[in-house]
């Protein structure tokens, strides 16, 4: 039998408390359903829905609750912005799943998470309004997180991959984007009919990654009019956000099932936002929870 990787105290930092470093949470308060917000104040927000809390815990950025609606056994988790973050999140909870944190070493049998994001993004279609729900089919993603780990090609979309870049005349002093899916199954049970489903593109930063100009000129001025009119397969790019990558390849690399579906309030081409939809999202908030 193989000896069993040991995970040292460097790799896999543990609090005097028994919980992992960044989210404080302990691998009972875990459930197998997980909802990933950005906003550590759209954690509660989504638990007001639970008929119980089991839990709550604070932690930077990182706000979690572990409740049951209608006897199901649910964790929202603030992820704060960016896949950055995420890539501490996803660890982090893959960790609690699968890690026994007695021996420092990987469980005998795998967990398997399910993980849906309910974000805010940009619309980039004239079918995506402010009030949109988009499901993302595949996401693009701009930040690079994923070319650091390996089996990257294995799971990744490289055909989409080479068209996209020779469509956008990639700089190559960029990061190389990745592609990656969404988990099928759960798209489809999550989206229903009643969600535009599409390609997202997950930026590293908000303003200049997603072309917005401020004070500073933009590298790549044309870069958002070549991004709305690729279309690969039928498939077009709906949106702009800054996490569904990180979180569909990452969950796909550790065996996880994960999804992002966001509300759009901010169309690109009409040059409008919807900067009070905090009291609007609440409905995307009550379909995941009914099918996840």
């Amino acid at each position: 039998m193989d000896k069993k990787k040991y995970f040292a105290a460097s790799e896999l930092l543990i609090n005097e408390d028994g919980s992992i470093f960044h989210l404080h949470l302990k691998p009972e308060q875990l459930a197998d359903k997980v909802i990933l917000v950005g906003d550590p104040g759209r954690v509660a927000l989504v638990a007001s829905h639970f008929d119980t809390k089991e839990c709550e815990v604070e932690s930077r950025e990182f706000h979690t609750i572990t409740g049951t609606y209608k006897g199901k056994r649910i964790t929202v988790q603030s992820t704060g912005i960016g896949c950055d973050n995420i890539d501490i999140v996803l660890n982090e909870l893959d960790a609690l799943a699968n890690i026994d944190f007695k021996t420092r070493t990987e469980k005998d049998t795998h967990r398997t998470l399910t993980l849906v994001r309910i974000g805010t993004c940009g619309g980039l279609q004239p079918d995506t309004p402010s009030g949109t729900y988009v499901a993302s089919i595949k996401s693009i993603g701009f930040d690079g997180l994923l070319n650091f780990y390996a089996g990257r090609n294995e799971v990744c979309d490289l055909d989409l991959e080479a068209a996209f870049t020779e469509h956008m005349h990639w700089n190559p002093q960029l990061c190389a984007p990745y592609v990656i899916d969404g988990d099928k199954e759960l798209i489809d049970r999550i989206a229903q009919n009643d969600m535009v489903r599409g390609i997202t593109i997950a930026c590293g930063g908000f303003f200049g990654p997603q072309g917005r100009e401020l004070r500073i000129p933009l590298a790549d001025p044309e870069q958002n009019k070549k991004v709305e009119c690729f279309e690969y397969n039928g498939l077009r790019i709906t949106n702009f956000e800054m996490e569904s990558s990180a979180l569909a390849g990452l969950s796909a690399l550790m065996g996880h099932k994960a999804m992002t579906c966001c509300m759009v309030i901010a169309n690109r081409l009409a040059q409008k936002a919807n900067t009070g939809y905090k009291n609007t999202i609440d409905g995307l908030i009550e379909k995941v929870l009914e099918r996840i």
